[in-house]
């Protein structure tokens, strides 16, 4: 490939700075960057599209839910401090980016990765994992640290002028801001991670839930709403914790499922999961009142709407308090 021709680059894009960055500095290049970006139920891609907006980057963002989920059930690498399998992730991403760069006539893939900048899995050993593992190595440049790192096909070939790429390392953020200033990046967000997956109670309750229904895609997606619950018989129960919660539980609500509130009174939705008996339904009733207006000391009719049909429980009683946390997910 001549280096007069137009030469393409596909950016993995987080909308992070770094990866601003990144775009910049093959920019001046006279590049042509365009970014991809991926979104599942443990991460969004509003901050990448927000990001793109801002350097008027064309993006292409890809679902990535069944290839996440999979990687969660049997991450090859192991998980990280939660149930995040990022190695494993970050190199499928790498191969998803590598069959769209393929396609669509791209040259190579680019992204804003700095090298030690995040000690577990932006060191020298993970990024020739993830590199290696994606099947597109020879072709994914790192402008940002390139120069501490070995020669691509980019370099080699002449689309890129390595002495022009950079020698970023470490934690220090200096540097990238200074580069802000220069180019005229004025909104970018704090590094920090929006990756589900790496928070300790949301992958508490992910775990909880592999162990016993799997990951079930309907279920992951309301893992952050309501308080859940584990009744006898294994039966999950989620009760809203206000007016947004209870809107998407009505929402999500199966035909198999139960759907309890507090008749006359201000109370939370309570979503029954499957086909709970008798007892079971008594119990997420209680539940149900103990998370009411209900006034001390007295009780209550509940409301069960399954299958279309709506019937009343009447003389429920909230809850024990003392008894709800051995529930409590």
């Amino acid at each position: 490939m001549e280096k007069s021709s137009q030469i393409r680059a596909l950016s993995l894009f987080s909308g992070g700075l770094d990866s601003m960055l990144a775009v910049c500095v093959l920019r001046d290049q006279g590049i042509e960057v365009h970014g991809i970006t991926f979104e599942s139920p443990f991460f969004s891609a509003a901050t990448p599209r927000a990001s793109a907006a801002q350097l008027n980057l064309p993006l292409t963002v890809k679902d990535f839910t069944h290839d996440i989920t999979e990687l969660v059930e049997n991450p090859p690498h192991g998980f990280g401090s939660g149930m995040n399998p990022c190695i494993d992730c970050h190199t499928r991403m790498f191969k998803r980016a590598g069959e769209h760069m393929t396609a669509n006539g791209y040259h190579f893939l680019c992204t804003g990765e700095v090298l030690n900048e995040r000690p577990m899995s932006q060191n020298r050993r993970s990024l020739d994992i993830v590199a290696q593992g994606s099947g597109y190595a020879p072709l994914i440049l790192r402008p940002l640290s390139a120069q501490h790192l070995p020669e691509t096909q980019p370099e080699q070939s002449g689309w890129v002028d390595r002495t022009r790429l950079l020698n970023l390392e470490g934690r220090s953020r200096k540097r990238q801001m200074e580069l802000a200033a220069h180019y005229g990046i004025k909104h970018y967000p704090t590094p920090a991670g929006g990756c589900l997956l790496t928070d300790p109670g949301y992958s508490k309750r992910l775990k909880e839930l592999k162990a016993h229904e799997g990951l079930d895609l309907r279920l992951v997606t309301l893992l952050r709403t309501g308080r859940h619950f584990r009744l006898p018989g294994n039966i999950r129960v989620i009760a809203g914790r206000n007016q947004k919660d209870n809107e998407l539980l009505t929402a999500a609500a199966g035909p198999e499922d139960a759907v309890l509130k507090t008749d006359g009174i201000a109370g939370p939705i309570v979503l029954v999961m499957n086909s709970a008996d008798e007892q079971t339904l008594q119990t997420a009733a209680a539940i149900c009142a103990r998370y009411s207006d209900l006034p001390a000391g007295q009780s209550c009719t509940v409301l069960v709407t399954r299958n279309g049909i709506t019937r009343q429980m009447e003389h429920i009683e909230p809850a024990d308090r003392d008894k709800v946390p051995e529930w409590m997910i």
